[in-house]
């Protein structure tokens, strides 16, 4: 599901669905797609108080979120809604291999 917030600013949000949650293989996936894009990109657990970089390893990996629960993406910037796009695609096909 992908939104658009205020200006230019998207949202998005996808449910976890690789088996053992947010370990290192996907985070370090995540971030590396993250990293190719020029927006502010932020990620959490939905209902989690606090938003955090999604260009940075370990603080995914921090945020332990377990398969099944849903993650959300926000991003502002000029490739705000590709990055948005990319990132909730990445995580629904369960971070294929070759993706990132």
């Amino acid at each position: 599901m992908l939104d658009k917030a205020d200006g230019q600013n998207f949202t998005g949000n996808v449910r976890l669905v690789h088996a053992v949650g947010m370990h290192a293989r996907p985070a370090v996936k995540l971030t590396k797609l993250a990293k190719k894009f020029q927006a502010q990109i932020s990620v959490r657990v939905a209902g989690a108080p606090e938003w955090i970089n999604a260009k940075s390893v370990a603080k995914i990996m921090a945020m332990r979120a377990a398969h099944g629960s849903t993650i959300e993406f926000k991003a502002s910037g000029s490739d705000a809604e590709a990055a948005v796009a990319a990132l909730v695609d990445l995580v629904a096909r369960d971070f294929p291999d070759g993706a990132g």
